[in-house]
């Protein structure tokens, strides 16, 4: 897959693209109930190959799957989320919906041990073409290994058109243009549930385009939901055709913070958590630590020309600090002095060279606080 324009980026994380008018019947009938859920969207996976919008390193998928648990979060299954939308269950008010586009092996290598260690289900969309079609493709034998470990089957077309396929079959006129969106949508639908003997009831718009012929097909056809691109939360009464998607990119991650933002107002609660620092830090980037009066530290002994008078250091709650530069182990630290009461605190360090540049980028990581066991350990002190 290439890569996404910066025109498609930018409507992954702002949301710029307008959907159809919506027909009424494609209206969810349920009442709003509060409860959110954020439907996660990944495609391709990689240990040490260059992140792009649309391939993921595994150490990172890794951590967003702990940050999902760390906060709380819960992940559900399609059958969840249909007994929901329909009004037969209740959920938790903060959920997540896991799903995988295109069909990747890498996915099959790397991340869905993932996913069955943590035990979240998840939906792979299947476009029918690429289906044992070699190479980097997922084989049957895969995919029905994945479905006896917490993996639905969903359609992604045929042959995943791009968006300028469909305005060229639009061009030929209606009749035309439908008999393409039935094979499409119907042909991949049929041949994944003669194929994996198993009910397809969701369908992702390849690339995520979405036309107004579409989406009485998705009823007609015997979709129950239709997944978009357009970020957002899913909500009881959202249009079952077009539900949003947060699509995780591999070299932006705000796209993920926003998807874990489930409305506490300020910064996610995941803010910097999944950035590198440059420098090691103490407690690490992501890390999880049990004190809630921990020593923040950034060894900056690999910084050259380093004018130590220029150092700050900004928790979240603190603002500036009053840390301190060892000059002899170039760390620069400060003993948290009351304690910390969020589920995530974020650091910055700033500095200036001797000739009073600053660098490129500020030493920026978070960590989360394990509040549970720090009270714990508090109430164990004597």
């Amino acid at each position: 897959m290439p890569k996404a324009s910066l025109y498609i980026l930018l409507v992954s994380i702002l949301g710029l693209i307008e959907l159809p008018a919506q027909n009424p019947s494609n209206k969810s009938s349920t009442m709003d109930d509060g409860v959110q859920i954020s439907v996660l969207g990944y495609h391709d996976f990689t240990v040490d190959q260059e992140e792009t919008e649309m391939r993921i390193r595994v150490d990172k998928f890794r951590k967003q799957m702990q940050l999902i648990k760390q906060l709380g979060i819960t992940v559900i299954s399609l059958e969840d989320f249909h007994a929901w939308k329909q009004g037969r269950k209740e959920l938790p008010k903060k959920c997540m919906l896991i799903t995988v586009d295109d069909g990747w092996k890498s996915f099959h290598e790397l991340a869905h041990p993932i996913l069955k260690e943590f035990n979240y289900p998840y939906i792979l969309f299947l476009y029918q073409n690429y289906v044992d079609g070699g190479g980097r493709a997922l084989t049957s034998a895969m995919i029905r290994n994945m479905m006896t470990h917490g993996a639905t089957i969903g359609s992604h077309s045929v042959s995943h058109p791009y968006p300028i396929s469909f305005k060229n079959q639009q061009q030929k006129g209606e009749e035309a243009y439908l008999k393409f969106l039935r094979r499409e949508m119907g042909d991949s639908k049929n041949w994944l549930t003669k194929r994996f003997k198993t009910p397809v009831t969701t369908y992702s718009y390849p690339g995520g385009y979405v036309s107004k012929e579409m989406l009485p097909l998705v009823t007609e056809l015997g979709y129950d939901y239709g997944f978009t691109t357009k970020p957002g939360k899913v909500m009881r009464d959202s249009t079952n055709s077009t539900l949003p998607r947060f699509m995780i990119l591999g070299n932006y991650d705000r796209v993920f913070e926003f998807a874990t933002d489930f409305g506490r107002g300020g910064m996610p609660a995941t803010t910097g958590i999944l950035e590198q620092p440059d420098h090691p830090v103490f407690p690490e980037a992501g890390s999880l630590t049990q004190s809630r009066l921990p020593i923040i530290r950034a060894d900056l002994s690999k910084i050259k020309d380093l004018d130590p008078e220029t150092l700050v250091m900004r928790v979240a709650g603190f603002t500036k600090v009053p840390a301190v530069f060892n000059v002899e182990t170039k760390n620069f630290s400060w003993q948290v002095t009351r304690p910390l009461r969020t589920a995530n605190c974020q650091v910055t360090v700033t500095w200036h060279n001797l000739e009073g540049a600053a660098p490129e980028k500020p030493l920026r990581w978070s960590f989360q606080i394990d509040r549970e066991a720090a009270y714990l350990n508090q109430e164990q002190q004597p």
